[in-house]
């Protein structure tokens, strides 16, 4: 029983070696190509907007804080098209048209959204973004706690990548995240290592050809 505790032991504390040393390598990887101004932020012609929850038919506070700062970086001229990426997989619960009817209620022209329907994480969002939106440089836009993972997850699969941070004042269970942050970025070093394919791929739809935006969904 102890020779067995013991090998439990050494693979938890490898393990946890293991797991901090890819953090780390991550983070500082990717730390300088995460802006928090817009005034030298450089130009970019899309910018990917991760989705990150509902109440209803309104975003939750992180994901109106990552709405706001990609509508303020397309106004800026900072970026030219928007790409969504979200979870729309159930009736009653679908972040991406909540999130292209905030883009269209606060002004952006929906011939420079595009809608990923199948970003259910964000090493689908961006593997999807390089194969299916033949996407070659992007702005990430979310809270800096999931921008270096981000990142670096584009960066390793050929969309060369900067992250804008969206954080605006507390988030809830902000701590929580930033912890799970840890083992979702060991999880994506993993991915990239055996090139994981997303479940849903589908038909290509060029970021430089015709939004599909769907002028008949709700708003």
């Amino acid at each position: 029983m102890k020779k067995y505790f013991k090998i439990a032991l050494y693979l938890t504390i490898i393990g946890l070696i293991a797991i901090i040393s890819v953090n780390y390598y991550v983070k500082s990887s990717t730390k300088t190509k995460i802006y928090y101004s817009a005034k030298k932020f450089p130009k970019n012609d899309v910018g990917i907007i991760f989705g990150a929850g509902i109440n209803g038919n309104q975003p939750s506070k992180y994901l109106k804080d990552r709405l706001d700062a990609g509508i303020m970086l397309w106004k800026a001229k900072r970026i030219n098209k928007i790409l969504l990426s979200g979870d729309n997989g159930r009736d009653e619960y679908d972040e991406l048209t909540v999130m292209k009817n905030y883009c269209y209620n606060h002004g952006v022209d929906t011939t420079k959204i595009f809608i990923d329907y199948a970003g259910f994480d964000t090493y689908s969002t961006m593997y999807r973004a390089k194969h299916i939106f033949k996407i070659k440089r992007a702005t990430l836009i979310s809270q800096k706690y999931h921008l270096n993972r981000a990142i670096y997850i584009g960066n390793q699969l050929g969309v060369k990548s900067v992250g804008y941070s969206a954080n605006q004042g507390e988030y809830l269970g902000y701590k929580y995240v930033t912890f799970r942050e840890c083992l979702s970025t060991f999880k994506s070093f993993l991915d990239v290592l055996r090139n994981r394919e997303p479940h849903f791929l589908g038909g290509e739809i060029n970021i430089n050809g015709e939004s599909n935006y769907s002028k008949e969904d709700k708003r």
